[in-house]
């Protein structure tokens, strides 16, 4: 497969779920309700016997995807949307992507009653293969250092389960994220002060500044998952935060050309792969250090109350080998996805200024002055926050869609989809396109207001769509695990800057690259010029 084919179907682990928090009622919350039954996982589509056999999907040639996206191709630098649409233009709604160098198929499809019906068969243990690279460091090459965990973003079966259990009732506990608005909150006013420092003459921002939400959002992770603040916003960085940064930085790429790209290393191990093993060792040693030194931290000031014990604390007092690797999974699946989706919201807004007084109005009325403090009680009224959010994620998602494995032997679009194959689900296109979303290339945050589309409103709704098309953070019980900390991050810093800030984009369309998380192709040159507190 070539890069722009397998950066389609990029997933972030574990990622996507409904955005429930907030005003808005929408049909996917009722389908997310509905039980998947344990039975499901052995059934056989009763279409099976007449559909067509699996072989028969239309699959593409190499030929062909080198004349559109390989290096002198027309899409070769394409964004992801139109790789999507120009993917279903030539191929259609179903494609098999045929597996290459020890790669498994793929199968990418655009349509939503597909992802219904892959996600209804998944079963009790859903699968959702694709980190490869990942797996066999821990697995393979590291057994000694993880004694055991593959963690979330490894793990499938029992051991997911397993895993999964211990970590869902503390990541996912409302009351365990109350305990850390503050903290983030405080993070969020310091980057404002940078934010301040970096803008020139213009009231621009730099271009690098994607790497500075990097680091507003390594920082948030590190006060979230290692209760400590690692000091990468500082402009006068230590060797170690550095390292930090790079290191993360690195292991993403590689990560993207190992398990994304056309790579040979699970025939023979490449100089990449060998560059990873170093880099993901680096990282090991030098974020167990940083738990060590959190661990000893509490040993020497426990907290009195259980209730105000921190995530890690809790995940300590239940296991310490999860504790450990649910820190490190979620220092390198959480940065590049919060700035990302952070990213695609204030761009909408700065695009947007009518919908920008909007919700600075009622920011207005929670942060009376720039200099108010955030709180969970007056956070606890944000409704058109949150539906600009989650209207930034329909139109910006950090990734490009969901995967899972098929459950049982399934029948897509007539064909034969053999249990274990992995699905990739080309939400992306359906979020942006006619058919789903009325006025979908519009910035319309209403339409997640309970009563969106009413006679007085006259507003799109996003009841209309297929509950299944948008899912930013998954489905079932492999939901992101780290959703509720996303939202969060996002709500407190987006309120930050629009509360402080009159946000302009003067720079074209916003495009993403295709890499393992939706990135910014532009720089991020917003114009930034301070809003009076009157």
């Amino acid at each position: 497969m070539l890069k722009l084919t397998t950066s389609l179907l990029r997933f972030r682990p574990g990622a996507a779920y409904p955005l429930a928090e907030g005003g808005c009622t929408v049909r996917w919350r009722s389908a997310q309700s509905q039980p998947i039954a344990a039975s499901d996982a052995i059934e056989q589509d009763p279409e099976w016997d007449n559909a067509l056999p699996y072989e028969s999907i239309p699959s593409p040639s190499l030929f062909g995807f080198l004349k559109e996206f390989g290096p002198f191709g027309k899409y070769k630098n394409a964004t992801l949307y139109d790789i999507n649409l120009r993917m279903r233009e030539l191929y259609g709604p179903i494609i098999r992507m045929k597996g290459q160098f020890g790669r498994e198929d793929i199968v990418l499809t655009f349509n939503p009653e597909d992802f219904e019906k892959v996600f209804r068969s998944e079963g009790v243990w859903p699968r959702r293969t694709g980190m490869d690279a990942f797996v066999y460091y821990r697995k393979n090459v590291r057994p000694e250092l993880f004694k055991g965990y593959g963690g979330l973003l490894a793990e499938q079966g029992e051991d997911w389960h397993k895993m999964r259990t211990i970590v869902n009732p503390i990541m996912l506990q409302p009351k365990i994220i109350k305990l850390y608005i503050d903290k983030v909150d405080e993070v969020a006013r310091e980057f404002m002060s940078i934010i301040n420092e970096l803008r020139d003459d213009k009231c621009e921002l730099p271009a690098d500044f994607n790497e500075w939400l990097n680091r507003w959002a390594l920082e948030t992770m590190g006060v979230l998952v290692l209760d400590t603040r690692l000091g990468v916003l500082n402009k006068q960085q230590t060797p170690e935060v550095s390292k930090l940064i790079r290191l993360t930085k690195d292991a993403v790429t590689l990560f993207y050309q190992l398990d994304i790209l056309p790579n040979v290393w699970r025939k023979i191990k490449t100089p990449g792969f060998y560059k990873l093993v170093r880099t993901l060792d680096e990282l090991y040693y030098l974020i167990s250090d940083k738990i060590d030194a959190a661990v000893q931290r509490m040993e020497k000031n426990p907290s009195a109350d259980s209730d105000s014990l921190s995530i890690l604390e809790k995940l300590l007092k239940v296991d310490r080998e999860a504790a450990f690797v649910m820190s490190l999974d979620s220092l390198f699946a959480g940065v590049d996805t919060t700035s990302s989706g952070s990213t695609g919201v204030l761009y909408c807004l700065a695009r947007n200024p009518e919908k920008q007084e909007k919700l600075r109005a009622e920011l207005r009325k929670i942060l009376p002055t720039k200099d108010s403090h955030l709180t969970p009680d007056n956070m606890k009224n944000m409704p058109y926050l949150r539906a600009c959010i989650k209207e930034g994620l329909r139109l910006f998602p950090p990734t490009s869609g969901n995967g899972r494995c098929t459950g049982k032997n399934l029948v897509l679009q007539g064909y034969r989809v053999p249990k274990g194959i992995l699905v990739g689900m080309g939400q992306l296109v359906l979020q942006r396109q006619e058919g789903q979303f009325t006025r979908p290339s519009d910035f319309v945050p209403e339409r997640w207001l309970a009563g969106a589309d009413t006679a007085s409103t006259r507003c799109p709704s996003a009841k209309e769509a297929h509950p299944f098309v948008y899912m930013p953070f998954g489905f079932g019980a492999r939901t992101c695990i780290g959703r509720r900390l996303a939202m969060m991050e996002m709500e407190i810093l987006i309120s930050r800057i629009i509360r402080q800030y009159d946000i302009r984009w003067n720079h074209g369309e916003l495009k993403y690259k295709a890499t393992i998380v939706n990135i910014p192709a532009n720089d991020l040159k917003f114009e930034l010029k301070e809003v009076n507190d009157s």
